[in-house]
Parts: C-alpha cells; sequence; structure tokens
C-alpha cells in the first residue's frame, strides 16, 4: 500500500468519525497520528516487529505539532480580539450600539431587523467571534423584536445570520486562521475582509426590507423617534467606532508606514476597551465572566488547531495535496467552474463540519490546487488565469472560503450560530431558527457570486496597502 492510498484510507476514516459526531480535534489527531503510524510503518515493508519503531516515530512527530504551530505569536491575536468583543459587551456597549442603530433606522419597514444586521456589522468590528456575536444580539435584539409583533422565526434568523459577519469583517479569527495556514499576510487578508463584510450587511438589509415589504406582517416599522433622539444616541455608541479607527490605523495607516503588527493592534484595542469598560463601572464579576467567556473559546479553537495540525503533517508525508492539485489542474473543465465546485463543496462539508474545522482539514489540499489554477503563487497577473496575481489570488480565495464559512454557521443540521441563538432563548426551537435564516441562504448565495464576478469588491484595499 503506498502513501497516497493510506492518505485516501485515512482521509475517509476522518471524514467517518466526524460524520458519526466525533468532535473535528479529536478525530483530525487520531487520524494524523494513525495515518503517521501507517507512513513510517509503510517504510520497512509493514515488518510487524518495526511496528514499535514506526508508533516511536509517529508520536514524536505529531507531538512537535501542538506546540510548535500553537505557541505562534501571530495566533495570540486570537484571543486579543475574542476579548475585545466580550469586554465590549459587558460594559454595555453593544446595547449602546443597538439603540443608535435602532433610532435611526427603525422607521423603514423590517426596520429593527435591520438595526440589528447593522448593529452585529459594527460589533464584528471589535470582535473575532460569530458565536459571541450571536450569543449577544440574541439577549438584546430578539426580545425587542418580538414585543412589537415581529415573528420570532424570522427574528431568531436575523441575528443568526448577522452574527455570521463576524467571521468576515476584521478583526475575524477565522481570517486569521487562513492566514496561518496558507502563510500569507494577516494584516493584507483583514483589511480585505472590510469591504465584503459591509457589503455582505447590505446585502442582508435590502432583503429584510423586501421581505417586509412582501409581508407587512413579518416586521413592522418603529416610529417616534424624534431627531434629539437619535442624536442623543449616537455619543455612546462612539466608543465602539473608535476603537475600530485605532487598530485600524496601528495596522494600516493610510498616510505613512504602519505602526505595529496586528498583534500589537490586537493587543491594544483590547487594553482601549478595558479602560472603557472600566470607566463605563464594569464590576470584578463581569470582567471575571468576560475573561472566562474568552479563554473558553480560545482554547477550543486552539484544540482544533493542533488536532487538525497533526493531520496536515500526515498530509504533508502522504503528498495528498500534491495529487490533488495536479489532478485539479488536469480537468478539462475552465479554471473558474472548477473554482464554483470546489465552492459548492464548501457548502455541502458545512452541513456536517463546523467552518474552523472544515477550514482547517480542507485548506492545506484545496489552497495549492487553487493557486496551481491560477499559475502558481508566485505568478503575475498578467499571466494569471484568473486575473490577478498569486498573493492577490490567495487574499481573493480567502475572503470566498471564509464567506462560505459563514454560510456553514447557519446551514443544518450543524449550524452552530442557530444552536447558540435557540439556547440563549428558551423559547425558541432549533428547528424555528433554521427555519428564520432560510431566506438568508439566498442573500449568500447573492453575495458569493458577485464576490466571485468581481474580485475587485475583495481586492481593493489591499491592493491599496501593497
Amino acid at each position: 500500500m503506498d502513501s497516497i492510498t493510506i492518505g485516501l484510507w485515512v482521509t475517509a476514516g476522518l471524514l467517518l468519525m466526524v460524520v458519526l459526531g466525533m468532535r473535528v480535534a479529536f478525530a483530525a489527531g487520531l487520524a494524523g497520528l494513525v495515518g503517521l503510524v501507517l507512513i513510517f510503518w509503510s517504510k520497512r515493508g509493514f515488518d510487524t516487529a518495526q511496528l514499535g519503531w514506526a508508533l516511536t516515530v509517529a508520536a514524536k512527530t505529531a507531538g512537535q505539532v501542538p506546540h510548535s504551530k500553537v505557541s505562534s505569536q501571530t495566533l495570540s491575536l486570537i484571543p486579543t480580539f475574542i476579548l475585545i468583543g466580550y469586554l465590549a459587551y459587558y460594559a454595555g456597549l453593544t446595547r449602546a450600539l443597538f439603540e443608535a442603530a435602532k433610532r435611526w433606522i427603525a422607521w423603514m419597514p423590517g426596520g429593527l431587523a435591520v438595526s440589528t444586521v447593522f448593529a452585529t456589522a459594527g460589533f464584528a468590528a471589535v470582535s473575532g467571534a460569530s458565536v459571541a456575536t450571536s450569543a449577544v444580539f440574541a439577549r438584546i435584539a430578539i426580545p425587542e423584536m418580538t414585543a412589537i409583533g415581529y415573528n420570532k422565526r424570522f427574528a431568531a434568523g436575523v441575528v443568526a445570520a448577522g452574527g455570521t459577519l463576524a467571521s468576515l469583517i476584521p478583526p475575524s479569527a477565522i481570517l486569521v486562521i487562513y492566514a496561518i495556514i496558507v502563510e500569507q499576510d494577516v494584516g493584507k487578508l483583514l483589511l480585505a475582509g472590510f469591504i465584503p463584510g459591509a457589503f455582505s450587511a447590505v446585502i442582508y438589509a435590502i432583503l429584510i426590507v423586501g421581505i417586509a415589504v412582501v409581508f407587512k406582517s413579518v416586521g413592522p416599522p418603529v416610529r417616534g423617534f424624534s431627531w434629539r433622539d437619535r442624536l442623543v444616541a449616537l455619543p455612546p455608541a462612539l466608543p465602539i467606532v473608535f476603537v475600530v479607527v485605532i487598530i485600524i490605523f496601528f495596522v494600516y495607516n493610510p498616510f505613512g508606514d504602519a505602526w505595529g503588527t496586528p498583534t500589537e493592534g490586537g493587543a491594544l484595542g483590547a487594553f482601549v476597551v478595558f479602560l472603557m469598560a472600566i470607566a463605563r463601572g464594569m464590576r470584578w464579576a463581569e470582567l471575571k465572566s468576560a475573561l472566562l467567556e474568552t479563554a473558553k473559546l480560545t482554547v477550543m479553537i486552539f484544540t482544533i488547531i493542533w488536532g487538525v495540525l497533526i493531520y496536515v503533517r500526515f498530509l504533508g508525508f502522504a503528498d495528498l495535496p500534491g495529487v490533488f492539485s495536479d489532478w485539479i489542474t488536469g480537468l478539462s473543465m475552465p479554471p473558474l467552474l472548477v473554482l464554483v465546485c470546489i465552492l459548492l463543496a464548501y457548502a455541502v462539508l458545512g452541513m456536517f463540519m463546523d467552518a474552523i474545522g472544515m477550514l482547517l482539514l480542507t485548506l492545506p489540499v484545496v489552497y495549492p490546487a487553487v493557486m496551481a489554477l491560477n499559475g502558481g503563487e508566485a505568478v503575475s497577473a498578467a499571466e494569471s488565469t484568473f486575473g490577478m496575481s498569486g498573493p492577490m489570488c490567495a487574499i481573493w480565495f480567502g475572503i470566498l472560503v471564509v464567506k462560505m464559512a459563514e454560510f456553514c454557521l447557519i446551514t443544518p443540521p450543524i449550524g452552530l450560530n442557530c444552536f447558540v441563538v435557540a439556547g440563549v432563548q428558551p423559547d425558541l426551537s432549533v428547528q424555528d431558527v433554521f427555519r428564520g435564516v432560510m431566506p438568508f441562504f439566498v442573500a449568500d448565495a447573492v453575495t458569493i457570486a458577485l464576490l466571485v464576478a468581481f474580485p475587485g469588491i475583495v481586492l481593493y484595499l489591499p491592493a491599496l496597502a501593497s
């Protein structure tokens, strides 16, 4: 049995374990370890006397992965970005943001739902976690929407879909993970997420208004706010805007050289929000909750990363990425059609896997294939298939797959955001939330199609930073 056959069988076993319900981190770690044992053992002709040697070498190889990868300085971005979001919530900044959006936007059909989407987008700009965003606004927005007559399923769908914006709008934990896996510039990838993230929010808003106009009982408008009420609501929401501006200018200064790295920008943002929270009267119990929630989510993400990276190390020994890349480039299909098929495959995978695990498992194989389709990582824009250089193609593909990861956060039966919203609101079942998000599948499909057709939406800001 050669290494490719071993790679295929181990990958099939991994997928089976995930489908049967094993956590991605443990399934990937186990599959990677078993695969390494088989690879090393095959080099000794599967001699039973050499099995102990193969186990020892595989264990040492796998054991080097967690520390060497998880201790990366770049990964320290993840806990700081998550901490920003939880501190902002416990300091009351999220409610202020929602109140400001409500007073300015809620007058239109479906206005309170549109306010929720824009408020989640604003919160996403200081929080790198979709799950946290959904949980926060499930507590704040759903009661207000249902109190004025919104359909509870629709209200839950708005919050679950709006929460996905945190995957794309920087600071985004998933974008950081993508950058680490494919070894691309974290700063440029974070910058690339701004316009597509805002674009997604606008598409959601258009969909909501359209639904509210056709079905008037779904999302009644809220009127009665004077201009004074609207202006008074702005100052309490400005701290979040202030934090976003600080992070952007620190990481990417449009008037000169950057003042620091994305990691330093995340740490500075967390420190500024901490000071704001203290100034607004945050108590020890609230600070403790913010730190504990940050630690829990960070540990979950890091556990997935080290488990999957053991599997990735095995893939490297099996040379499965190279074989898959050669097969993709050898297909007698237009490259753009191949890319669309890959994105559709992500949509299917997202029904059975969580977003981070899905990207970590697939990118080591899929990313080299997409880059090969474009002509290679070093190709120039003039010589490329998709009309962009290798680094720009990596950024464009990154935004596309992260947008697909957003899609996966609301697709049944695994859609994590839907489970979070249902968990926060006991009167809602998971089935109610899944029904509520169904219209947003159309919005996401439209957004992804436009990002594929018009790469400039993604690449405008990174091109300015080059």
